[in-house]
């Protein structure tokens, strides 16, 4: 199956042999190949060649099949695709494998480097605690803050002038209940450093609150969140810095460790959904999309995503989602575990 891009096109038995010759696998780095490879794994017998292979860290996997797959998605492979159906756990039903394979394709062409680090990073936090991913993740985040393709993308998106919000979120508590909504409807919510600690204070003050209380978390507005506000984007001039504050004031592990519901609506995107995806439970009202857009722009999800995603939805639709850049709709997202009921 051609992709519109250069990547490689090869079958299982070809695939094991790439594996083990280091030349191929530094590749992207020496010759600028794209790290995508594409695997035709149509054929059952062919794929059980595949288990136990080790993976390659230098290389992106992406599997295919025209026919029902027959089991889970194989680990050796990032995203896995297939037509039509209701597939198997890590599966991603497509209406255009061509179509499909070619966004993936194209996004490790543009930016390999973070597109590894993002299949890499998915990897590392596969079967781990979801809080120690938080930092994995975030540590990968700060070295792509810094790196090449971050800095084309910036230089193409010059920051727009600073938003703030005078109450980023409110607070209304009700009982033995607290509403907490994301307030900055102007911006569609978009995700900047007031919101978050002003989300982190709030949720501190729920949970030294004495007795039990149930947190609800929502959006103003058309939207419940647009993601990170790109005017800060890069703003940080220590990335190091910039990694330690970042997991001392992540909402998430305050939200996993409460009774939390997130109510989503409209356009959750990036931070969005990464931040909702901690909480307890999750619904969606049907217009509600989600996104993970972060790898087109030299970066992977900073907000915990590749943990909290994860955990929810698995690695290889993770890995679909942040390759591909394209919108999950509500149906999807109940389907595949991201939310938990449609209201």
């Amino acid at each position: 199956m051609p992709a519109r891009s250069r990547a490689e096109v090869v079958d299982p038995a070809q695939l094991l042999q790439l594996l083990s010759d280091p030349e191929w696998s530094e590749a992207p780095l020496t010759e600028g190949a794209n790290p995508a490879v594409v695997v035709d794994v149509s054929d059952a017998r062919e794929l059980s060649w595949l288990a136990g292979a080790e993976p390659d860290p230098g290389r992106v996997l992406i599997g295919f099949t025209s026919e029902p797959p027959a089991g889970p998605a194989p680990p050796l492979l990032d995203v896995a695709l297939c037509s039509g159906g209701a597939p198997a756990p890590g599966w991603v039903a497509v209406p255009d494998l061509a179509a499909a394979v070619g966004a993936v394709a194209d996004t490790c062409e543009a930016t390999p480097l973070a597109a590894t680090v993002l299949t890499h990073v998915a990897r590392l936090n596969e079967g781990h605690p979801v809080l120690d991913g938080l930092a994995v993740e975030s540590a990968a985040y700060s070295m792509l803050l810094a790196g090449a393709e971050f800095k084309a993308w910036r230089r193409s998106h010059p920051p727009g002038p600073a938003r703030p919000a005078t109450e980023p979120v409110l607070v209304e508590w009700a009982g033995e209940a607290v509403t907490i909504t994301l307030n900055r409807p102007e911006v569609r919510n978009a995700y900047d450093p007031g919101m978050r600690d002003a989300l982190v204070d709030a949720l501190r003050a729920v949970a030294s609150h004495p007795g039990p209380i149930d947190v609800v978390l929502t959006g103003a507005g058309p939207d419940f969140c647009s993601g990170g506000d790109l005017s800060w984007f890069g703003a940080a001039a220590d990335p190091v810095l910039a990694h330690a504050v970042r997991l001392a004031r992540s909402p998430g592990p305050l939200l996993r460790s409460l009774s939390s519901t997130a109510r989503l609506h409209g356009a959750c995107i990036g931070a969005g959904i990464e931040v909702p995806a901690f909480c307890t439970r999750v619904e969606a009202t049907p217009d509600a999309w989600l996104q993970l857009p972060e790898v087109s722009m030299g970066l992977i999800p900073g907000a915990g995503g590749t943990a909290s995603i994860q955990a929810r939805a698995g690695r290889h639709r993770l890995a679909w989602m942040a390759l591909s850049g394209r919108r999950i709709d509500a149906a999807q997202a109940l389907d595949w575990g991201l939310v938990d009921t449609l209201i």
